[in-house]
């Protein structure tokens, strides 16, 4: 049995999990377990896509609790894992919990083209789109329902990477880096074309941080360095977070203070993932 720490990836449908937690286990030589994988079986052998389970999960407590008891022993075990799932952080307390984050329409062209299934299948990228965002939020909904536990909250992780551009061996080191780094996360690890001005900031020379209204960044400080990013074409900029949610800004909720500030569609170049 592997000793260490183990890692938790968690992210919604097209982020990159599966790709990136199996070249994590087989950088550190460690097993890797996918809850995913096992709610897809579930959905087959009941004759239901994945969203389908979701929706019925919401309505039927024993799904969740059959696949949480299974995680909960499985954190238990004491065996060093790579996991992934959309929930383990939650109950892998001494894990480096990684959170991975996309562009919507570039997550949506993932899915669609992964070989179709009966679990999971999408005629369009328009609908991949509009059924991921609903799969999320039935998940959503019912862990906070359930758990009070809200998986879009970027403080309930230690490292928060952007898969839209970054390759899957670029997220997998800045991982690896985590795993020796001190605590005070989260650590984010963001697409600087992703990142939104703030019209009523000036534009600044220090550290990058960020405040975060989902599913968009916002620069606090450090445009410059921000600017610097866009400029070499790098597909990630660290940065700390400031705030998010309900957390302050200015004197308002860092939701309703971005609410106001005007967003830039992304286009062009994405990395590949399974």
């Amino acid at each position: 049995m592997a000793v260490g720490r183990s890692i938790v990836v968690n992210g919604d449908l097209g982020s990159g999990k599966s790709t990136v937690s199996t070249l994590l286990a087989r950088r550190l030589g460690i097993r890797r377990i996918s809850v995913g994988d096992l709610y897809r079986e579930m959905a087959r052998q009941r004759g239901m896509t994945a969203l389908e389970l979701n929706l019925h999960a919401e309505l039927d407590d024993k799904i969740d609790h059959y696949v949480d008891r299974l995680q909960g022993d499985i954190a238990m075990s004491g065996e060093r894992l790579v996991v992934d799932s959309r929930l383990a952080w939650f109950f892998f307390r001494d894990a480096l919990k990684v959170h991975l984050v996309t562009d919507a329409t570039v997550a949506a062209h993932r899915v669609l083209g992964r070989p179709e299934s009966s679990v999971e299948s999408y005629p369009s990228a328009t609908e991949a789109h509009e059924r991921l965002a609903e799969r999320s939020e039935s998940e959503r909904a019912r862990f906070i329902e359930r758990y009070g536990a809200d998986k879009t909250r970027l403080r309930n992780y230690d490292l928060v990477c952007d898969s839209t551009r970054a390759t899957p061996q670029d997220i997998v080191a800045r991982v690896i880096e985590a795993l020796s780094a001190p605590p005070g996360g989260p650590h984010l690890f963001i697409d600087p074309r992703r990142i939104h001005p703030t019209a009523d900031r000036a534009a600044g020379a220090g550290p990058v941080r960020l405040g975060y209204a989902r599913p968009h960044f916002f620069v606090i400080e450090g445009h410059r360095a921000v600017d610097a990013a866009v400029r070499d074409g790098r597909p990630l900029v660290r940065a700390a977070l400031a705030a998010e949610a309900d957390e302050p800004v200015d004197g308002r909720s860092a939701e309703a203070y971005f609410a106001g500030q005007p967003v830039r569609r992304v286009t062009g170049h994405r990395a590949n993932y399974r």
